[in-house]
This record gives structure tokens, sequence and C-alpha cells, in this order.
């Protein structure tokens, strides 16, 4: 008898609609003024819950990428990027374990420059949420020391592919083409190929690189300049 009154009871059920919306209070709560987003409340808009929104967090802006359900929902291309900040798989291509982290750590400015591009088409192609509090946002919403410096990098990156852009057009790219069944050629409408280091790419991509590049006979006396292997000195053609 007991157990049946209070099954009954009205009041049991004005608590479980108030637990109800409660509930739904916090699960869709209006985006229409950005909020903050712990960890733990991000990961809950994966895309799992096909009654939630689906959320991802890039350097701690938080966008809904529900319109792209296809892609970001369960069983999606981009599902790894749901309900979490990947910053760094964006262009380290890691989607599993640690790869999915939001550190930048150890990558070049051209890499951070990239995912804040990557950051700056969410913005363009999604409505932005909230902020995910943690590396690039404090409690209170301010951007941290780490965004700060993200991107700061990210400028000296585009600065550096500017610089070198405007270099390279001193010095002409050979022309290059290449097929399965011939190889690749590179070949000179004016000058000879050589191979050239390009100076600021270790700033760039902490790598060095060469690229190929036209000269004239009479420069040809430059430090610097590598001849392609089995090509001869003054061939305008090589095969690569």
């Amino acid at each position: 008898m007991a157990a049946k009154l209070i099954a009954t009871s009205p009041f049991v059920g004005i608590a479980v609609f108030v637990s109800l919306i409660a509930l739904v209070a916090f699960y869709y709560k209006p985006f229409s003024q950005q909020r903050l987003f712990t960890v733990e409340e991000l990961a809950l808009y994966n895309g799992t819950d096909q009654s939630l929104p689906i959320l991802l967090g890039i350097l701690g802006s938080v966008f809904d990428v529900t319109k792209g359900k296809s892609h970001y929902g369960e069983g999606g291309g981009y599902n790894h990027f749901s309900g979490r900040d990947a910053s760094r798989a964006f262009v380290s291509g890691n989607f599993t374990g640690d790869g999915l982290t939001d550190s930048l750590r150890d990558l070049s400015s051209t890499q951070v420059k990239s995912v804040v591009e990557w950051r700056d088409f969410y913005f363009r192609s999604y409505t932005v949420v909230g902020k995910l509090v943690g590396r690039y946002y404090d409690s209170e919403g301010n951007p941290t020391k780490y965004l700060k410096g993200v991107e700061a990098k990210a400028a000296r990156g585009a600065q550096l592919l500017e610089k070198q852009k405007n270099e390279e057009a001193k010095q002409p790219s050979c022309n290059s083409r290449w097929s399965q069944d011939e190889g690749g050629e590179v070949w000179c409408d004016e000058g000879v190929p050589r191979l050239v280091q390009r100076p600021l790419e270790i700033a760039l991509t902490g790598k060095m690189s060469k690229r190929c590049a036209c000269f004239k006979e009479d420069q040809l006396d430059q430090s610097g300049l590598e001849v392609y292997e089995g090509c001869d000195f003054l061939a305008k053609t090589c095969r690569v």
C-alpha cells in the first residue's frame, strides 16, 4: 500500500517533472548567448545522442556543426573532431589517441597558421556557441597566453610565407611535369635548372628543403647551386 501511494503521489510526479525540466534546460540551453564549456560538458555533444546538437572546438572556440551531421555525426568521416578540441589533428592528420589534442606544441609556424585558418573557416561556415575552458580560455572566458602565442606565431608564419614568396619571385621557378610512364622532368624557358636551398623553410616548417629555379649562365658561379644528377651542366631540361 505504501509503495503504491508513493508511486502515485502527485508530489513524486511534480519532482520528476522538475527534474526533466532541469535536464532539458541543461542540454538545450540556448546558444544565442555564448557559454563556457568544460571538457566534460563538450564531450556530451559528440554526435552519439541524436537529440543534442553536435559541437566541436578548435583553439578553444566551440562551434555548432549540426548542419554537417553527415560528416560530424556518429559514423561520419569527421566525427573524431566532435565533442572535443582536437586542434592539432587539423594539420597532423593523426586522428587517434594522443593526436586528438588541443596542444600545438612543436608545430611549425606554417602549421600553426593552418590551424588558425581552420578556426577562421569555422567562424565563416558555422555558428560559434561558446568557449572551452582550458588551454586557450580561462574560467571567465578570457584568452590565455597560449592563445595569444598561437595567434602571434601564425602571424609570423604569414609574414615569412610572404617574404619567401617575394624572395623566390626574384629567381623564377622551373617548369615541371611528371607521368607514370616517363617519370618527371624540369626545364627552363630561359636559363638552366638548378636546385637551391629555401632558407626560410626551416623557420616555416622546421625542415630544410630545396626548389628548382632557373639561372642564366652568368649566374652559375653563385654558391649553393646544385646540378641535377645525370644532367649536363648547361642542359635546359633535366630528368628527375
